[in-house]
């Protein structure tokens, strides 16, 4: 029986290994990963991870007020505004700011 275990897991452990590898013989040259592609100047990388976010600076103390009362109805919305912000907390459970 212990065996039989062994066996299946051994069986079990090779299929999702080599699941997940492809053959490298069957890659042309022309498919093979190049280690220039892996990295990208400071400048590129900047512009394509930027983007525009609804700071604090952007909403009326009034604005935030009524962000936080919505937020403050919903406890898990709660929790999330006092580790990661109020936009945050609010973008997640309800959408986009409003205003």
């Amino acid at each position: 029986m212990k065996s039989l275990t062994l066996l299946i897991l051994c069986c079990m452990m090779t299929a999702s290994l080599s699941a997940g590898i492809p053959d490298t013989k069957s890659v042309s040259p022309a498919e093979s990963p190049s280690d220039d592609g892996v990295f990208v100047k400071r400048e590129e990388a900047s512009t394509l991870v930027r983007q525009k976010r609804a700071g604090a600076a952007d909403l009326s103390l009034a604005q935030l007020e009524s962000l936080r009362e919505v937020c403050e109805a919903n406890l898990a919305c709660e929790h999330m505004m006092d580790t990661s912000g109020i936009i945050a907390a609010y973008t997640a459970y309800y959408g986009p700011v409003p205003f």
